[in-house]
This record gives structure tokens, C-alpha cells and sequence, in this order.
């Protein structure tokens, strides 16, 4: 089966990670498949370096009208069966009407479960033959907007515990990178610097945690618009020797093992494939109950749940096991043997794999 795979987005966050996996499993069953990605992008360097079967086009942005002939150029030559389209930075506008114009059916992926106007729904998922839905909470939304249940298929993400450590290498150098004493409690936090992952919810979740924990440090990895926003907040609240803004790390997989928990205040969030990642490295998770997070994290067994925007709750469930690391392992051991036995690889690409198979029996139409 040829299948031509497009990924528009500039970094390589959580989605990107997950389009090379399904690329790499598709590949590995002998399946011809090829990623399409920005020029300079950094999901377009990583499948380099992975040796995937790759090709990059010029994209300027979302209204780079210009890119829909030279995307379809590019499917008239390659000549696939199936399009699958993984973002929504062009991929699910531009390459849409580049694939229907060049007469190619297409799958779509969705990642986040924010609503959009129903009739910008009903036009895109439309023309689609089938969306799949990362999560069960996304397929809800998407019936919600009025697109039909028999286009929508649950297709969860994954991660490769393999390809993640569960023993950090040296904490003791991480916690001197950090700043941090050595018998420092650390939270992180893996997400975008935007209003919805819930950044300001945990900075003034803080001072109640280190009224319990004491030695309860946070890292905040990543990067976005409101990174100076969140710095200046921990500066305007006296946080400087708690908190850290570690940036954006290609070396995150290897850190989080010297983490004790992973925190994620989202106020909606589609998945979380760097919750995924925690579970993978052996810590737990203090999440929301929004989106796709609880298929994720289990309450109780693999982390803890609060309601999105309560920073009390956040600061409790942090204090609960900040303050106890014998729970803190205990929860980081089940959220690991979840990933393994709940959330792989194999079964993301096999649901994917199904979902083509469905398509291309279908008489077109």
C-alpha cells in the first residue's frame, strides 16, 4: 500500500513525534509509505536522521496558497493509494485541497479537542473519508460538530517505552544543571507555552505546595509566546530558587527519568503524548480531567486527577506525592507498565493500518 503522509508542522512536538513513529511502523511491515514535511522543519531533520523515506516542500505558512499545486505536483508523481494528513498548519486546509483536487482519498488525523465553527467541521471532516480521533474525547467533540460517526475512528497515540529510559543517568547532575539541592522533590512540566496548558494554574499552585513540600522544585520545559510572560510571573512572585524555565529539550526522554512526577494543568488538551512519555520513563502524573487526558492517566493508579483551573486541588494532589515518594514509585511503576501493555506502537500503527485498509475497500465515490 503507497500511502504519502503530510506533517506541516516548524517543531517537533508531541503530533510530529507520533507521524514518525507510524512512518517508521509502516515502513518496517514493508508498507511504501512517505513523509512530506516544511523545509527546515524539525520533524523534516528527524527523519533524516532516522533514514525515513522523506520529502520536504517550501510552506510559508497556512495561507500559502502556493503550496497546494506543489503538493499535488508531488502526489501526481509519487502516485500514492491514500493521503493521510497529521496537522492542522496547512496540512488539514492546503493538502486537503491539493489531495481531493488530484483525486486521492484522504484520512486526517485529529490531535486537539477544541471545537471549531460547525460549518468549517461539516466542510473539512467532510471531504475526508475518514478522521481518525486520538482519543475517544476527540471523536465526542467531532460527532458533537455533526460529522458523521462512521467517519470518525479512535486511533490513540503511543510511545516507545523502549526508546525511553526509566533510570535517570545521573540525578545528581541534573539537580546541579537545575540549581536545584540535592535532596530537591522535582516536578516538571513538558508543554507549549500557551494560555491553554494551564502554566499560570501551576505557578500559583506553587506557594501551597512548598508550604507542604519544602524542598518541592519545578522545571518547566519548552517553549511558546508566553514563555516571557510565565518568566516575569515567577520573577513578580518571588519563585526564582523553586522554579526554572529549562526550555525547549531534544533530551527530554532522557530527563524525565530524574524527575519524581510529571505536572500538566491543561484546560483542554487532545492527548498528551509527553504524559505518555512520563508514564514510559517510570514517574507519575498530576493532570486534568480535560480532553483525552484521563485515557491516559489513571487516577490513582498511574497519577492523580484534578479539575482544570484549581490550583488548590493542583497543589494538594502535587503535595500528595511530592511529600511521599514511596507513592510517587509505586504510581511511576503501574503508569510505565500501562504504556507498555496499553498504549504501544504497534497497536497505533495496526489501528491506523485498519483504517486505511476500510478506506481503500470503499467504492469511491
Amino acid at each position: 500500500m503507497r500511502t504519502v503522509h503530510l506533517e506541516t508542522g516548524r517543531h517537533l512536538y508531541g503530533g510530529g513525534a507520533q507521524v514518525l513513529y507510524l512512518v517508521a511502523g509502516l515502513v518496517a511491515r514493508g508498507e511504501d509509505a512517505l513523509l512530506v514535511a516544511a523545509e527546515g522543519s524539525g520533524i523534516a531533520t528527524e527523519a533524516a536522521a532516522r533514514g525515513l523515506p522523506m520529502e520536504t516542500l517550501p510552506l510559508s505558512g497556512e495561507g500559502d496558497l502556493s503550496f497546494i499545486p506543489r503538493f499535488r505536483a508531488l502526489l501526481r508523481r509519487t502516485a500514492p493509494e491514500l493521503v493521510h494528513l497529521h496537522s492542522r498548519r496547512g496540512a488539514d486546509t492546503l493538502g486537503l485541497a491539493a489531495a481531493r483536487w488530484a483525486g486521492i482519498p484522504v484520512v486526517l488525523s485529529r490531535r486537539v479537542d477544541n471545537r471549531e465553527p460547525p460549518w468549517l467541521a461539516r466542510l473539512k471532516y467532510g471531504r475526508c473519508r475518514r478522521v481518525v480521533a486520538i482519543s475517544d474525547e476527540i471523536r465526542r467533540v467531532l460527532l458533537s460538530q455533526g460529522v458523521p460517526g462512521d467517519r470518525v475512528v479512535t486511533v490513540r497515540s503511543a510511545v516507545d517505552p523502549s526508546g525511553i529510559p526509566h533510570q535517570c543517568r545521573d540525578r545528581a547532575a541534573f539537580l546541579s544543571e537545575m540549581e536545584f539541592p540535592e535532596d530537591a522533590r522535582v516536578a516538571g512540566m513538558a508543554a507549549q507555552f500557551i494560555r491553554r496548558k494551564g502554566h499560570h494554574v501551576l505557578l500559583e499552585a506553587v506557594p501551597r505546595v512548598l508550604e507542604a513540600v519544602p524542598r518541592a522544585r519545578f522545571v518547566l520545559f519548552g517553549r511558546g509566546p508566553l514563555e516571557e510572560e510565565v518568566r516575569q510571573a515567577v520573577t513578580d512572585a518571588g519563585l526564582q530558587d523553586h522554579v526554572r524555565l529549562a526550555g525547549f529539550r531534544r533530551d527530554l526522554p532522557h530527563l524525565l527519568p530524574c524527575l519524581d512526577l510529571l505536572v500538566h494543568p491543561a484546560f483542554t488538551e487532545g492527548l498528551g503524548v509527553a504524559l505518555l512519555e512520563a508514564g514510559a520513563a517510570g514517574i507519575p502524573v498530576v493532570g486534568t480531567r480535560a480532553g483525552g487526558i484521563p485515557e491516559v492517566v489513571v487516577h490513582g493508579r498511574t497519577g492523580l486527577l484534578v479539575p482544570p483551573g484549581d490550583a488548590g486541588e493542583l497543589a494538594g494532589a502535587l503535595g500528595a506525592l511530592l511529600g511521599s515518594p514511596e507513592r510517587c514509585r509505586a504510581m511511576g511503576q503501574e503508569a510505565r507498565r500501562f504504556v507498555e501493555e496499553e498504549r504501544s506502537v504497534d497497536a497505533m500503527v495496526e489501528g491506523n493500518l485498519a483504517v486505511y485498509r476500510d478506506v481503500l475497500d470503499e467504492p469511491r465515490s
